[in-house]
C-alpha cells in the first residue's frame, strides 16, 4: 500500500470475503501520506476481524521492500502478493491451490483485466496476456521452453514460499520490474503458469496518460528491460500515479 485511499477499502472487502479464507493477511504501507492507514486499521477490526491480520511499515518505500516484509512475515506456505488497487474474484485461494496442485508448478498469475468507471480496456488486457508469453519467447527462447513466463505485479502473483526464498525473493534495489526480475529467478525451480481467470486492476495511468502514450511506454520500458537496461534508468519514464 501507497497512498491508496481511494481503492483499499474496497479490495479489503474483497479479500474479507474470501472463500476459503486467508490463513492470513499482511498489509505493509510504504509510508502513506493519505488516509490508507487509517483505512487498513479500521479493516483489520471490521472487514478482516475473522482473519489473523497484521499492519507493517516500512522505513523506506518501495515494491520490492514492501512485498519482502510481508513475505518474511507471512507463516503459510504459499505467498500472494497482491497490490492495492487490485480486485480479487472470491475463489482466489481456491484457484491457486488447484494451479499448485502440478506440483512442477512453482507459481504463477491471474488475466489482469484492466478497467475504469465506465469502460473495459480490452486492448490493453489482450496485452497484458499476450506479453506474459512473447517477452520471454523474444529475449530468452531457451528459458521460455523451460517453463519462463513473465507476470507483473498487478496479476496477483503467487508462489511457494520456500521457492521464494531460494531464489532470493525481491531485489529491493529496483525502482521497477522487481516483479519480472523475480520470475527469471523463480521459473529455475519450477514451472510459471498464467491462469486462466482474471483480477481487475485500475486503469488510473491509461486515464491520465491516454491510451497511446501509455502503451507506448508500457511497450518502451518493457522493450529496454528486455535488452538488459537498468531499471534505475527506466523509472524516469515511469511515474507515479494514484
Amino acid at each position: 500500500m501507497l497512498n491508496e485511499a481511494t481503492v483499499l477499502e474496497r479490495t479489503l472487502g474483497l479479500v474479507g470475503a474470501l472463500c476459503p479464507p486467508p490463513h492470513e493477511v499482511i498489509l505493509v504501507d510504504g509510508g502513506s501520506g493519505d488516509e490508507t492507514m487509517a483505512i487498513a486499521t479500521k479493516s483489520c477490526s471490521t472487514t478482516l476481524a475473522t482473519i489473523p491480520t497484521q499492519l507493517l511499515h516500512t522505513t523506506s518505500p518501495g515494491r520490492g521492500i514492501q512485498m519482502n516484509q510481508g513475505a518474511k512475515a507471512a507463516t503459510g506456505d504459499v505467498l500472494c502478493f497482491l497490490h492495492a488497487d487490485t480486485l480479487v474474484p472470491d475463489d482466489l485461494l481456491a484457484v491457486i491451490e488447484e494451479t499448485l496442485g502440478d506440483r512442477h508448478c512453482v507459481g504463477g498469475g491471474f488475466i489482469s483485466l484492466m478497467a475504469g468507471k465506465t469502460n473495459v480496456r480490452w486492448g490493453i488486457t489482450l496485452h497484458n496476456v499476450l506479453k506474459t508469453y512473447y517477452a520471454p519467447l523474444l529475449f530468452r527462447p531457451h528459458q521460455f521452453f523451460q517453463g519462463l513466463r513473465i507476470m507483473f505485479g498487478d496479476q496477483a502473483m503467487f508462489c511457494r514460499r520456500h521457492a521464494f526464498w531460494v531464489c532470493g525473493g525481491f531485489d529491493e534495489s529496483l525502482p521497477l520490474m522487481e516483479d519480472a526480475d523475480l520470475c527469471r529467478r523463480l521459473y529455475r525451480q519450477g514451472r510459471l503458469r498464467l491462469v486462466n481467470r482474471t483480477v481487475q486492476v485500475s486503469d488510473r495511468r491509461v486515464a491520465k496518460l491516454g491510451v497511446l502514450k501509455a502503451n507506448w511506454i508500457y511497450f518502451y520500458i518493457g522493450f529496454l528491460w528486455g535488452l538488459g537496461v537498468s531499471a534505475q534508468y527506466l523509472k524516469k519514464f515511469y511515474d507515479d500515479i494514484r
